[in-house]
């Protein structure tokens, strides 16, 4: 017995799409990803580690594969015909593609979040977030669907377009094929993923980690967002953390890349999403470059956070 809803065996996923009355666009640009995916596992699996010799709009020196599975997905994209425009976190340049057809969709991705785990052998994942029409620079909340795929000792694909959160693994003939459907958080936080030098942690932040440490909260941190965030949706219980740190008062994440994909799809099995302050589906983005603290995972544990932060911090 487990805590998931039953599924049928053998389900893939774009039948699955199809037998939730997706849109049809919709359902295509999914699937485009999942496609894409299937070269970027194999350019992990095989590829060169060297450096590309070009950095990213942060500053961080890109690996090779980082810019190979940007021009992967992009190219997928841009060739979908259901797409308007298209932004990369490895850019962080908008991309119009369709940008007048408003019937179309938008899309922000992290073409392979944790790349530099990649040498050490580590998982590693993509995080795509989905707008309907041309406009990528509004709240969360509005997202029409959202995703990540796992590279690790297996390839999984979590997904949800607003109807539950569904699991899906890749088999040996490379197709996604249902492993979980509906996939609901419950109870405390089991165990807890802090991000950021504990040194530089705000009074509310440093009591908080306190507190999760004296419930008995295990800690598991393995530095990539995408399995971090996979270990607590799938155990079904914990919180991941990057805060608001004292020499960085935003934190770490980009909000559009990372932080409203992963709080769409926690929100969606019943978790909780916040800055600290509000909750990260309701921040409106005013550039792509925008970052945010975040504490994400059970709403028990997010809550509070919240109250720690409010009280040492006002």
């Amino acid at each position: 017995m487990n805590d998931y809803e039953s599924t049928p065996l053998h389900i893939d996923l774009r039948r699955h799409l199809r037998e939730h009355d997706e849109d049809r666009d919709l359902t295509r640009l999914i699937c485009e990803i999942a496609d894409a995916s299937k070269y970027i596992i194999n350019a992990i699996r095989t590829g060169e580690l060297g450096m590309a010799g070009t950095s990213n709009l942060y500053g961080e020196e890109q690996l090779a594969l980082d810019v190979l599975s940007d021009r992967i997905i992009t190219k997928r994209l841009a060739h979908s015909e259901v797409v308007a425009n298209l932004v990369s976190e490895e850019s962080g340049e908008i991309v119009p593609i369709d940008p007048e057809n408003e019937d179309k969709f938008s899309v922000a991705f992290d073409p392979l979040d944790g790349s530099s785990l990649v040498d050490v052998n580590l998982a590693v994942g993509t995080i795509v977030s989905i707008y309907k029409g041309s406009n990528l620079l509004q709240p969360g909340r509005n997202q029409v669907a959202a995703m990540y795929i796992l590279y690790g000792p297996r390839t999984t694909l979590v997904y949800s377009t607003g109807n539950g959160v569904h699991e899906f693994g890749m088999n040996s003939l490379m197709e996604y094929t249902i492993n979980y459907e509906n996939i609901r958080m419950a109870g405390p936080a089991k165990i807890y993923s802090p991000g950021g030098l504990r040194s530089k942690y705000t009074a509310g932040t440093e009591k908080f980690a306190r507190a999760l440490e004296e419930s008995g909260t295990k800690l598991r941190y393995s530095g990539g967002f995408v399995p971090d965030i996979n270990q607590i949706l799938i155990k079904r219980g914990g919180v991941f953390m990057y805060p608001h740190l004292t020499d960085a008062p935003s934190g770490k994440l980009r909000l559009l890349f990372e932080l409203n994909p992963m709080a769409y799809l926690i929100e969606q099995a019943g978790g909780a999403a916040s800055d600290g302050r509000r909750k990260i589906l309701d921040i409106e983005p005013d550039s792509v470059e925008l970052l945010s603290p975040v504490f994400i995972g059970t709403p028990e544990a997010v809550a509070l956070a919240e109250q720690c932060i409010r009280e040492e911090e006002g």
